[in-house]
């Protein structure tokens, strides 16, 4: 008996819902009716939908845009209107945000915030505000939830707030940087805010983290090329809207780039590769307002020829050594790609000549020339058409001692060789940039979200990337990440503790998603740019030396 009289109980107050309901129902539609009648043919061309109903009317509870921008607020169940005029306004309630202007509730106004506007609504006293702000948040989160509440409204105060996160796709219209572009993904307060698409009709996409509107975060971009049917594909982290960060980048012209970014140019170090099969290259070095700037490596794959020097404004500027294919090394000062003075030229017999040549590497003007026999001819060399190379000056016989600069002394006397390098680049000022990132990264407290950013990261191809959605923000799964970044630190110190730092740092060091795994593979990079394959020679063994001595230094400093 007592489950009959709550079946009845249950059914009495289902009824009372629908009584209310069809009540309500009818009360908007009569509403929406009258308002079509009394709106002119100019709006009701538009708005007159059969489904679309009439929620509140700004002429039976008051209230007007602080600006003066409309005479008159309509809220249907899916648009508010604002009318001003012959023309209006409509905002689809899917992507409209209510809240307190200024954030005081005792405030007579309300702050609309929409994807391209905010404004804001004034009522004459609290309780019509009050009015506006529940229909309005009810409104929307109905217009989320895709059909109305059972019954319509329920009382006053009832119901929940729309939710300040969703996900939607919309096209920009008004002046702006985003105007023409779609975005698909999360908002927050009217912004993209969260992981979304943003894709303008010019073929440019960028797929990735937004915050505030802006893209903030790891995300990919890619640019078509005018001239070509290619795109260029960054990969990379934004910073407020910018570039910042480390990233990749594969030009649509076959060139890669491999480094740092700020303010959406190559900056700090960075590895630029054409791998295409005419003119090969590779440079590893420093950039500045993405031009090569202070200390780098140039690779001419086509003429067996690498550069190890300074550079500016992408120019071979101050001290430079070049190595070649065939043995020769030279040591010279370049302004603007031009030799200047007199450089150092090591010959692959143990010769060295020391003074003026030309970039053929033919002696001219006054110089020094010391054979691997111990003789040395000094004075003016000259080269003429027809006649051969000619020299004025002295000849001697007797053996001296080869002062270039540094000497490098190995334990064997018979190994004792001029070394290149060693005064012109001091060791500590070749790769500032790489110590610099990780630096920046144990100042920053080692936050997780930012290690990839600081010490960067391995990820797919950009043909790959196409194909397969999934990696676009660089996730892994946990059995990838061994290490939490926040913890670095107290590992560290941890480790140093208990004395067992150096099986640690064997395994650290080894691993190719730990910082300091990243900082080694950065530093064998530039070392091996500079180092193998044309550059094994024994002039440049000092160099070699003391940057493996410094890396442990360096190394050993931040354990």
């Amino acid at each position: 008996q007592g489950s009959e009289q709550e079946v009845v109980a249950a059914v009495i107050r289902e009824f009372g819902k629908l009584e209310s309901f069809i009540s309500q129902v009818l009360d908007e539609a009569c509403a929406t009716k009258e308002l079509w009648k009394s709106l002119g043919c100019k709006f009701t061309d538009v708005l007159c939908v059969p489904e679309r109903r009439l929620l509140e009317d700004s002429r039976n509870v008051p209230i007007a845009s602080g600006t003066s921008r409309s005479e008159r607020l309509l809220l249907f169940d899916d648009v508010l209107v604002l009318i001003q005029g012959n023309s209006f306004q409509s905002f689809d309630l899917k992507l409209v945000w209510v809240d307190e202007n200024c954030g005081e509730k005792s405030a007579p106004d309300l702050r609309i915030t929409t994807p391209e506007e905010t404004f804001v609504l004034s009522a004459k006293d609290p309780q019509m505000k009050a009015v506006w702000r529940w229909k309005l948040e009810q409104a929307v989160r109905q217009a989320l939830n895709g059909k109305r509440d059972f019954p319509l409204w329920g009382h006053n105060g009832e119901g929940s707030a729309a939710p300040s996160r969703r996900f939607f796709t919309y096209e920009f219209r008004l002046e702006g940087r985003l105007r023409g572009a779609t975005y698909e993904g999360e908002w927050l307060g009217g912004k993209p805010h969260g992981k979304g698409t943003l894709k303008w009709r010019d073929g440019r996409n960028h797929v990735g983290d937004f915050q505030d509107g802006l893209e903030h975060g790891f995300g990919i971009c890619l640019v078509p090329r005018r001239s070509e049917d290619r795109y260029d594909c960054y990969k990379c982290h934004w910073y407020q809207g910018k570039m910042r960060g480390y990233g990749i980048c594969e030009y649509g012209n076959d060139l890669v780039y491999k480094g740092y970014f700020k303010d959406n140019v190559r900056q700090g170090f960075g590895i630029l590769e054409n791998f295409s099969a005419e003119h090969p290259f590779k440079y590893t070095g420093h950039w500045e307002k993405d031009k090569k700037n202070g200390y780098g490596v140039w690779e001419d794959k086509e003429r067996g020829e690498r550069y190890i020097g300074m550079w500016l404004d992408d120019h071979r500027h101050g001290d430079g050594i070049v190595v070649t294919q065939s043995g020769l090394c030279y040591q010279r000062t370049f302004h603007a790609d031009k030799m200047v003075g007199s450089g150092i030229l090591l010959l692959e017999d143990d010769s060295i000549y020391e003074g003026n040549f030309t970039e053929d590497l033919t002696f001219v003007g006054k110089g020094k020339l010391s054979l691997a026999n111990g003789a040395v001819l000094e004075g003016t060399f000259s080269a003429r058409r027809g006649r051969g190379r000619e020299s004025h000056g002295t000849i001697s016989t007797e053996p001296e001692p080869r002062k270039l600069g540094k000497t490098w002394k190995n334990p064997n006397p018979a190994l004792f060789f001029s070394q290149l390098g060693l005064k012109e680049f001091p060791v500590e000022k070749r790769w500032p940039g790489i110590f610099e990132q990780f630096l920046e990264f144990l100042h920053s407290g080692c936050k997780e979200e930012m290690e990839e950013s600081f010490t960067g990261f391995h990820i797919q191809t950009s043909k790959e990337l196409r194909k397969s959605q999934e990696y676009l923000f660089c996730q892994r799964g946990p059995e990838e990440l061994s290490w939490q970044s926040r913890d670095l630190l107290a590992e560290l110190e941890q480790q140093q503790e208990l004395g067992t730092h150096q099986g640690y740092l064997e395994k650290a060091l080894k691993s190719p998603l730990h910082p300091l795994g990243k900082l080694l593979r950065a530093l064998s990079a530039a070392f091996q740019a500079t180092y193998s394959g044309i550059g094994a020679t024994r002039h440049l063994l000092g160099m070699a030396q003391d940057e493996v001595k410094f890396y442990s230094q360096k190394i050993w400093e931040f354990y």
